[in-house]
C-alpha cells in the first residue's frame, strides 16, 4: 500500500516540530521559492495541530495538502498549546517584478493559515562595499531584526536545505578559513531555525507539487555571475559528474561533523580564555603570559587570541592576522604593535616593562 503522503513531507514536519517555539511565535522567512514555501507547509500543518485544530481539509482549503486524518495529530498535543506561525516576505527589490512576487507569496502564506503575514521591503545599499550576494543578505537580517521587534516574535524559521549546506561547505573550503567554516551553515543561531538542512531541493520541490503551492523560480539561482550560483549550477554538478556517490551528502555529513568539532574547540577556547585572563591593564587592555599561551595547542590558542580581540571591542581576526599575533609569542622578533580588525592592537610586553613576557591586547580608541 502505498504511503499517503510522500516521505518528503513527513520528514518536513518531523523536522520543522523540532524547530517551532510552542510558547511563542515563529515566522516563516519566504521568498516566495520551492524552499520556503515548503518549510511554510510544515509549519502550517503544526500550527493547526497545536491550536487544537484536527488539520483534515478545510472547507477554504484546496489540494491534498491539508488531507491529513487524526493519526497525523501525535496523541496528548495540541489542546493548550498556545504556538503561533506567522510569516515574514523579503522583497530586495533586485529584480522587475519583485512587488508581485512578493504579493502572491503572501496570498499563499494566508491561504495556508498563516498569520501574521508581513510583506517586508529590504533595500540593499549599493555604497555598502560588500558584494551584491553579502549585500542582500545584511538587508535581509536587518529586515529579520524588524520583524522580530515588530512582531514580538521568538523565532524565525528558514528554509535552508542540504543542497544549500553542500554549497556552503564548498565555499568555506574555497575561502581556507578553518573548522567553523566548514561547519557550513548552523542549524541554530539566535533566534533563526533552520529545521530543513536535513532535506534536497528536490525534495521542497515535491512538497510544493503535494501542497499545490506554486514556487517562484529566482533568475538569480541561476546567474552565474553570482559566486553561489556558480558552484550550484557548474562546480557541483561537475564533482557529482566525476566523483562516485552523492557528493552533497557527503559534503553536509562533512559540516555536520565540522560544527561538533568546532563547537568543542570553541567551548575549550572559552574555558582558556577565562584561566589566562589577568587582571586588566591600564586602558582595559587584556593580558595574557607568554608561557601559558604557548602550553595551549595551537587550534585552541588561536581562538583564544580571537577571543581577547572581540572581547576588546575588535572584530574576529582573520587567519593572517592571528599568524602575525602568533609570531609575538616567541621571544625574539618583533613586539608589535600589530594591528587587528576592529582598530585593536596587540603587542609583547618587553624587558623592563610590567608586561614583560605578556601578550598585551589594547582595545579601540572610542
Amino acid at each position: 500500500m502505498s504511503p499517503r503522503f510522500p516521505d518528503s513531507v513527513n520528514r518536513a514536519r518531523r523536522a520543522v516540530e523540532a524547530a517551532l517555539d510552542p510558547a511563542g511565535l515563529n515566522l516563516v522567512a519566504c521568498s516566495g521559492g520551492a524552499d520556503s514555501l515548503a518549510l511554510a507547509a510544515a509549519a502550517a500543518f503544526h500550527q493547526r495541530r497545536l491550536a487544537g485544530e484536527n488539520p483534515v481539509k478545510r472547507p477554504d482549503e484546496d489540494g491534498p495538502s491539508a488531507q491529513a486524518s487524526s493519526e497525523d495529530v501525535p496523541e496528548g498535543e495540541g489542546a493548550g498549546a498556545t504556538a503561533r506561525v506567522g510569516a515574514v516576505v523579503i522583497d530586495h527589490q533586485l529584480h522587475p517584478g519583485s512587488e508581485a512576487v512578493t504579493a502572491t507569496a503572501a496570498a499563499q502564506l494566508r491561504g495556508l493559515g498563516l498569520d501574521p503575514v508581513l510583506s517586508v521591503q529590504a533595500s540593499v545599499d549599493p555604497a555598502s562595499g560588500e558584494g551584491p550576494e553579502a549585500a542582500a543578505r545584511t538587508a535581509r537580517y536587518r529586515a529579520f531584526a524588524e520583524a522580530l521587534a515588530q512582531t514580538g516574535a521568538t523565532r524565525i524559521l528558514l528554509a535552508h536545505t542540504r543542497d544549500d549546506q553542500a554549497e556552503q561547505v564548498l565555499l568555506g573550503l574555497a575561502r581556507g578559513s578553518g573548522t567553523r567554516s566548514l561547519a557550513g551553515i548552523p542549524a541554530v543561531r539566535g533566534p533563526f531555525r533552520r529545521p530543513l538542512l536535513g532535506l534536497t531541493r528536490e525534495e521542497t520541490e515535491e512538497i510544493c507539487a503535494h501542497a499545490q503551492l506554486r514556487p517562484w523560480q529566482d533568475p538569480a539561482n541561476s546567474d552565474p555571475r553570482f559566486l553561489r550560483s556558480k558552484v550550484r549550477t557548474e562546480i557541483l554538478p561537475y564533482l557529482e559528474a566525476q566523483l562516485s556517490g552523492s557528493i552533497r551528502e557527503s559534503l553536509a555529513r562533512t559540516a555536520q561533523i565540522a560544527a561538533e568539532d568546532a563547537d568543542y574547540l570553541d567551548q575549550q577556547a572559552k574555558d582558556r580564555f577565562a584561566q589566562l585572563l589577568h587582571d586588566p591593564g591600564p586602558e582595559s587592555q587584556l593580558r595574557m603570559e607568554l608561557s601559558a599561551l604557548l602550553a595551549v595547542p595551537p587550534a585552541i590558542r588561536r581562538r583564544v587570541i580571537a577571543l581577547a580581540v572581540v572581547a576588546a571591542g575588535g572584530a574576529n581576526p582573520s587567519f593572517e592576522r592571528l599568524m602575525a599575533v602568533e609570531k609575538l609569542l616567541g621571544k625574539t622578533g618583533s613586539a608589535g604593535p600589530i594591528e587587528l580588525e576592529g582598530g585593536v592592537r596587540a603587542h609583547r610586553g618587553t624587558r623592563g616593562s610590567p608586561d614583560y613576557a605578556k601578550l598585551v591586547i589594547v582595545p579601540r580608541l572610542n
